[in-house]
């Protein structure tokens, strides 16, 4: 089984998807609460997957002094998770190690491959509501082929990045992410293989290309993430095109 690490924060507003509350309709406090929703979603997935849920998250000590709150990192999150899959007791959640996201990262996936001996790791954003149980087991099954796999989202980034064997991770996630760690593979001699792109909620496109996937699928009846499909419909949040997609609120 592959163990997938949801590389999380507290949803505190001010803390996370600063930049939606800048360049969207939603407020700081709003963009917090659908960082919380696709958390949610992407554990329910991960949950449903054949692989293993490690919620890796930042702990309080590393959070600035205006982002501490009353309640724990670990408690919040773990809170959260209890609304999303069937037994919280069946996922970890541990500290990250590291100050930025490459080494975070890197010492997630290192000690997952050296330390405790595991077949294959990915790391996953939390911000990723589209990513199914399906990209997940699929991302494993190339797993076995591949010694890297990467799932891209809008903009170069990468939303999953799986391993069966290190890499040179300092710096891993300089942006274009989906070239640097490609790249980092590449010198490590190792083979990359892809999975389905998809947006992430980080940014004012990624979050609008969401809007009208989610509204396309609801239209079609198909599946969708739950919890960030029902906040997205509370905040009246649409796509209106007048010579470019821009979001705005019903």
């Amino acid at each position: 089984m592959t163990v997938v690490a949801v590389v999380a924060e507290p949803p505190r507003e001010g803390l996370v998807l600063q930049e939606l509350a800048e360049t969207t309709p939603l407020s700081a406090a709003e963009a917090a609460d659908l960082y919380a929703a696709a958390y949610k979603d992407v554990l329910r997935a991960v949950d449903a997957s054949g692989g293993d849920l490690l919620v890796n998250y930042r702990s309080d000590v590393d959070l600035p002094d205006e982002h501490k709150g009353e309640q724990s990192a670990e408690d919040e999150l773990c809170e959260l998770a209890r609304e999303a899959v069937d037994d919280v007791d069946d996922a970890r959640f541990e500290v990250q190690v590291g100050t930025s996201r490459s080494a975070r990262v890197g010492n997630t996936i290192t000690h997952l491959l050296e330390s405790e001996e595991v077949k294959s790791a990915a790391a996953v954003s939390p911000t990723v509501p589209l990513m199914a149980r399906t990209h997940i087991d699929g991302a494993a099954m190339k797993l076995r082929n591949n010694p890297v796999v990467l799932g891209p989202s809008l903009g170069g980034e990468v939303y999953y990045a799986g391993f069966t064997d290190t890499i040179d991770f300092q710096g891993a996630y300089e942006p274009p992410a989906v070239e640097t760690l490609a790249t980092r593979a590449v010198d490590a001699g190792h083979d990359v293989e892809y999975t389905e792109l998809l947006p992430t909620v980080d940014t004012a496109d990624g979050l609008t290309t969401l809007v009208t996937m989610l509204r396309s699928r609801v239209t079609a009846g198909r599946i969708v993430p739950e919890f960030t499909t029902k906040l997205i419909d509370d905040l009246g949040l649409r796509v209106e095109d007048d010579g470019e997609p821009t979001l705005v609120r019903d």
